[in-house]
């Protein structure tokens, strides 16, 4: 019975391996697939590559046999439009823009730069020295003292200092400044001090009234080049330094609580009585005015002794 049962059993596993579809062999796009692992080193000769020059390829074998490739489903239509109204709108649809790159910063410059990337900016201060500028930046609103020293600013123009309502001090020495447009200053209510010191300029424009401090030294100032009366109602002017110009008469009248008037290496060639004193009150004493220096100009101030009466100091110059 067992030799039947292992005859009939055999009989249908042969039957089974004869009905069986016959499998058709894989041929992989590669000449080297069946190369034994001993073969190797003489098919790709590794030992003729240089050191430094031999790469490693990692790539994958793809079977040349039709297979169908996997591709990730299309993305629905209704996820675009979510990440759409995730977008911010404004009430009339559009985009919000992006803030302007301002703050602490200060305004952008010609060079798209923010004033205080470019600059140094302490609190209310802002340093632009020796920066090669040949114009005035944009300033923060609350600049109240600005310096741009050893620049190559050439124009002042009037909305540099536009709506400055906080500026008390600008300093813009050696610089190569020939031109200044007439309201440049005029509109600043705090302005205290004004340095514009070694540059070209020829003619100053109208000033404000609240300078203590003003400093034109080593310009082009000629005869027309400061108004009439241009410091007359100047009434807290401390110090005003005209040195090195082509002044020829000093410029009248000059305030009462005037301090310091330098006046050095000039073109001034005559004095009047009245230049300092009141001719009309002998009594008169000009207490303020303790330092003149007319040293550096053709003028002979011993020739106008009365000029000097009322002075608690006698200017410096010559007397010969």
């Amino acid at each position: 019975m067992k030799m039947l049962a292992r005859l009939i059993l055999g009989l249908a596993i042969f039957d089974a391996a004869a009905t069986a579809p016959t499998l058709e062999s894989i041929n992989y796009d590669s000449e080297t697939y069946d190369a034994a692992l001993e073969d190797l080193d003489n098919l790709y000769g590794y030992e003729n590559i240089p050191v430094g020059q031999a790469k490693i390829e990692i790539a994958t074998v793809m079977p040349l046999e039709n297979r169908e490739l996997l591709t990730p489903p299309p993305q629905p239509e209704e996820a675009e439009e979510e990440e759409e109204e995730s977008t911010p709108r404004l009430i009339d649809g559009s985009s919000p823009q992006e803030p302007e790159f301002t703050g602490v910063l200060g305004p952008h410059t010609n060079e798209d730069f923010p004033t205080c990337l470019l600059c140094t900016c302490i609190s209310t201060t802002v340093y632009c020295d020796d920066h090669e500028l040949d114009a005035i930046p944009p300033l923060p609103k609350n600049t109240a003292y600005f310096y741009s020293r050893f620049n190559r600013i050439k124009k002042i123009n009037k909305n540099d200092f536009a709506s400055l309502n906080d500026l008390r001090r600008i300093d813009l020495t050696s610089n190569v400044i020939s031109e200044i447009d007439e309201d440049a200053f005029r509109k600043l209510p705090q302005l205290r001090e004004l340095v514009l010191r070694d540059n070209k300029i020829r003619q100053l424009p109208e000033l404000p009234t609240t300078l203590t401090f003003i400093d034109i030294s080593n310009n082009r100032l000629g005869r027309k080049g400061i108004k009439q009366e241009a410091f007359k109602d100047m009434y807290d002017l401390h110090h005003l330094y005209l040195t090195d110009n082509n002044l020829d008469h000093i410029p009248l009248p000059l305030p009462e609580n005037l301090r310091a008037l330098h006046l050095q290496n000039n073109n001034i060639l005559e004095m009047h009585e009245d230049t300092f004193c009141n001719v009309k009150n002998l009594t008169y004493i000009r207490k303020a005015l303790e330092d003149i220096r007319l040293d550096g100009n053709p003028i002979n101030l011993s020739k106008t002794p009365q000029a000097y009466m009322c002075l608690p100091r006698l200017p410096v110059g010559s007397l010969v």
